[in-house]
């Protein structure tokens, strides 16, 4: 048999290791601030991640997810704001109330293709967004501080090295889950209705029920990561509702590679990469250049992107060769 190389094993393993020695090799060098930035790395991984179980795996392109990132901050929020800092409790009401609601706009949305599915998760997320802004009580467009992490007993996460390693757990168990779940009957379907929706159902599969299934997944990953993003900074924003965080997270998925394990976690690596770089910066220019190219750091995004969509069609991660076993 003639083994072929596994770029893909070999560049997933590596990067996860960098993650896992990270902590270690930011105290040894005294930059502790390496270990906040990592986390929020890991935090909007784990997001694109769940976007990518509906738009990679089930052709669900939606601008709506960073509804469930933000009502997963305002749980966070909203719970302390009430004095509830159990991280328990908190979480429960995250996933009970994003749950409910990613069941409603599923099956609203659901109903709908193409752009009219794209327009209506945008508008549900805006909608929102727009809400939000109105709760006088909870900031406003100002947006909610919250006084303290998230209390979970024995596990103290106000420690940034020990939310740090919650968070790359998390990201693991999601990785793994998502794994198995495309090997899984149910990957399976979703993928077959990606792929062809009108097959799927002329085979007898309940297409509605496992497209919802994905879609609902999906958004509680995001919702997740909100909880998280959300105990980070110690801040709910409305701004984490908007539909360029949307955004955001969609290029993550299409730039690492949509329909693989490890492209949302490459695409939030290399964006949030470039952001750290190009938009804190000097490099040694002058004052007047330096602040231009951090105020533009964008345009080198920009670039990147579409450099990245033109050579690599499958997404920088989607593109390496898998191991092909040959007889």
């Amino acid at each position: 048999m003639n083994n072929q190389l596994n770029l893909r094993a070999l560049v997933g393993g590596a990067l996860m290791l960098s993650f896992a020695v990270l902590p270690i090799v930011a105290h040894l060098i005294g930059e502790s601030y390496f270990i906040t930035y990592a986390t929020r790395i890991l935090i909007m991984a784990l997001a694109a991640a769940g976007l990518n179980i509906a738009l990679g795996y089930g052709g669900m392109i939606s601008l709506g997810h960073a509804l469930y990132l933000g009502l997963g901050a305002y749980a966070v929020g909203i719970c302390a704001h009430h004095g509830i800092g159990n991280g328990w409790i908190q979480l429960l009401v995250a996933l009970g109330v994003g749950g409910a609601l990613a069941c409603v706009l599923g099956l609203i949305c659901l109903r709908t293709k193409g752009m009219a599915f794209i327009m209506i998760t945008l508008a549900f997320a805006q909608m929102f967004y727009f809400l939000v802004v109105t709760l006088d009580d909870y900031g406003g467009d100002d947006g909610l501080p919250i006084a303290a992490r998230s209390a979970f007993g024995g596990l103290n996460i106000e420690n940034s090295t020990v939310f740090y390693y919650l968070s790359f757990a998390i990201l693991v168990a999601t990785l793994l889950f998502t794994a198995r779940m495309v090997k899984a009957r149910f990957g399976r379907v979703i993928r077959g209705c990606h792929s062809n929706h009108q097959r799927m159902q002329t085979l007898g599969y309940d297409t509605m029920r496992y497209r919802l299934a994905a879609y609902v997944i999906s958004a509680l990953i995001c919702v997740i990561a909100g909880f998280l993003l959300a105990n980070l900074v110690r801040f709910a924003s409305p701004s984490y509702l908007m539909w360029i965080v949307s955004g955001e997270l969609m290029v993550m998925v299409i730039l690492g590679g949509m329909g693989t394990v490890m492209g949302p976690v490459v695409g939030a690596v290399v964006i949030l990469l470039i952001e750290a770089v190009f938009a804190n910066s000097s490099f040694g220019l002058s004052t007047e250049l330096a602040t231009f190219i951090n105020d533009h750091w964008m345009a080198v995004l920009g670039i990147v992107v579409v450099l990245g969509t033109m050579l690599v069609e499958k997404g920088l991660y989607g593109s390496l060769p898998e191991r092909r076993n040959r007889a």
